[in-house]
């Protein structure tokens, strides 16, 4: 019998970022009673990186949480300022949509849902302990010394565990925005076995509107009509702000070599790994010598505040440096520093002992989400939170996990690529991860993953039969554009305008959408019979036609790797056992655990002779 017990639920989640507000949403819908808990509730779905949602791949990411039923999407698209698809000059594989968001309207919003939400217990308490009989999660501890029992924890703990914050020499145990850091736990995971590492990530200074100089800036508008991130969001959107964009110069470069020696990364103070991706200006400059200036956007924090997000700057130069630096960027040259820019670490998991499912290999019942996972950004953590949710409560149910394929999802190719590769700096999801990026767009997030929401329960009826009465819909209209002749006489003022060669002979309206120049739009001189259809219909009967050739060369890549992705290995093989499997292999192998032959392909040291001999070794 538990001792100072507060509580008795299906589901623990530790932390109330957005891992946990999605893993929390998914397994309270799915029919269990959760526990959430954040240190500070006023730090719930907190955004202390940036104030926008989506961007290039990320976007693809809300979508598809959208599709199976989660909640970032209808938060971000209640709660945006300015909105734009990027990338509309490439093809539709890369289109994605970002949002501006108001800060606090989002996290109000989503703790507010939280709240209302039947099934689920919003706690503020700090979680330093998780308790575990026979390998299996029974109980949570807070600070307090409370103690509440569970069948199931996920960690979603961000950057809190084990945070530390630096500007300049200055280093304190913190968390984001100066929220105090979780430590207690980093203990407890250690204790368990689980094995962490250190990483590394930062932001930006917000300084003042009124400090600011916009008419030395370029304008940055939002889309004129609004693609929103929910596809049941209804009504007409609009922008309520204007972005802003300038750029470093020489100064600036020449401001931060001179004050190297001051960042803590290059004094030695940071022990984590950075992103990549998304690195300080400090690490952009003495990387990239040869560039004269970096992009730098000036982002509204919300409706009703007059900071402004700097972005393109994130830095953990001391203060003093840190205005020196914007004052010698244009538009910045009298700004004011609301909030000072910091670089944090924090502690998080080596991913490979992870399950596809998300839950550790060791520990019955504890599943990892989010930063805690290596990722970084809210829409990586906010995928890995749902599919979390999901896989717990069914856990507990006794139903298999959710697995998505590459082929099926961005988050997919995410969770495979986390549980499967590992990674040794903060992973970010870019569309170029994807070797199905074509099959993987965003406009079709719902045709792909919405049937498999509705399966495990978190689509409605209603919402599903809608989505059937679109599918339809696009087929119909694909249908109608393959059969349907058009005279030359008709077609070719159409194609001349389009800079198209015009025809001889009758042409089928679909062959006239194939031609790179000519699109949806521009044939309806020529298409009297055309019915009054929803836009997303329309995107979809083009994309599909236009891009028939590569969508099906894609799919054809994908069914062949489908016997790979559905032949299981038994989780208790013995590789030793396995004859004729190189040493690598199964040292690769014996680590890793995969749960399928395509997942064994694609862990680094594994050979394609490796493959073949475990297939022979399998079908015995």
């Amino acid at each position: 019998m538990m001792q100072n017990c507060l509580g008795q639920y299906d589901i623990a989640v530790i932390g109330a970022g957005h891992a946990g507000c999605e893993a929390a949403f998914a397994a309270a819908r799915l029919g269990c009673s959760v526990v959430i808990f954040a240190t500070n509730l006023d730090a719930v779905a907190n955004l202390p990186c940036n104030p926008n949602v989506g961007g290039t791949a990320k976007g693809h990411l809300v979508r598809e949480i959208d599709a199976l039923g989660g909640e970032m999407g209808k938060v971000a698209d209640k709660t945006f300022i300015q909105s734009k698809v990027l990338n509309r000059g490439k093809g539709p594989a890369v289109h994605s949509l970002r949002a501006q968001i108001d800060r606090r309207a989002y996290q109000i919003e989503m703790k507010h849902r939280l709240e209302l939400e039947e099934n689920i217990d919003l706690k503020q308490a700090e979680i330093v302990d998780i308790l575990v009989e026979d390998n299996a999660v029974c109980g949570v501890v807070t600070a307090t010394g409370m103690q509440y029992a569970c069948k199931g924890a996920i960690i979603c703990t961000g950057t809190f565990l084990g945070g530390k914050t630096l500007v300049g020499d200055y280093v304190k145990q913190s968390g984001p925005d100066g929220m105090f850091a979780s430590l207690q736990l980093t203990e407890s995971l250690e204790k368990l076995g689980v094995p962490l590492r250190r990483f590394k990530t930062g932001t930006p200074a917000r300084i003042e509107k009124s400090s600011v100089d916009f008419s030395k800036m370029e304008i940055e508008e939002g889309d004129s009509e609004i693609t929103p991130f929910s596809f049941e969001t209804t009504g007409k959107l609009e922008n309520q702000v204007c972005c802003y964009l300038t750029y470093t110069n020489p100064r600036t470069h020449e401001i931060i070599r001179n004050n190297i020696h001051k960042a803590p990364m290059y004094a030695g103070l940071i022990e984590g790994v950075g992103a990549r991706y998304c690195p300080s200006i400090e690490d952009k400059v003495m990387r990239f010598a040869d560039k004269e200036r970096h992009q730098v956007f000036i982002e509204p924090m919300g409706l009703t505040t007059e900071e402004m997000y700097v972005q393109g700057i994130s830095t953990g130069l001391p203060e003093d440096v840190q205005i020196e630096m914007l004052r010698s960027i244009a538009g910045l040259e009298n700004v004011k520093i609301m909030r000072s820019a910091y670089a944090i670490e924090y502690d998080c998991i080596d991913t490979l002992q992870l399950k596809p499912s998300l839950e550790f290999k060791h520990i019955s019942g504890l599943f990892g989400a989010g930063q805690f996972n290596g990722t970084s950004g809210y829409e990586e953590a906010a995928s890995q939170g749902l599919i979390a949710g999901i896989n717990a409560a069914r856990k507990l149910q006794e139903k298999p996990p959710l697995v998505l394929k590459r082929s099926d999802a961005y988050i997919g190719t995410l969770i495979d690529d986390l549980v499967t590769k590992g990674t040794n700096e903060p992973y970010r999801m870019m569309t170029s991860r994807s070797e199905y990026r074509l099959l993987l767009r965003q406009d079709n997030a719902d045709l792909r993953l919405t049937p498999i929401g509705y399966e495990i329960g978190l689509i409605s009826e209603e919402r599903y039969q809608k989505f059937l009465e679109k599918k339809a819909a696009i087929e119909k209209e694909i249908e109608r554009l393959s059969i349907t002749t058009v005279s030359p006489k008709n077609a070719n003022p159409v194609l001349e305008a389009c800079g198209s060669a015009p025809v001889t002979s009758g042409l089928k309206l679909a062959d006239m959408l194939r031609r790179p120049e000519v699109d949806y739009a521009s044939i309806a001189p020529c298409d009297p019979d055309r019915p009054a259809l929803d836009k997303a219909v329309c995107e979809q009967a083009e994309i599909s036609i236009k891009y028939d050739g590569y969508i099906k060369r894609q799919l054809d890549a994908a069914e062949r790797f489908k016997k790979l992705e559905e032949k299981i290995i038994p989780e208790d093989i013995n590789y030793d056992d396995v004859y004729g499997l190189r040493i690598e292999a199964r040292q690769k192998l014996s680590a890793v655990r995969p749960h399928t032959l395509g997942q064994a392909s694609r862990i680094s040291g594994v050979s394609p002779a490796d493959i073949t001999v475990l297939m022979i070794h399998l079908g015995k």
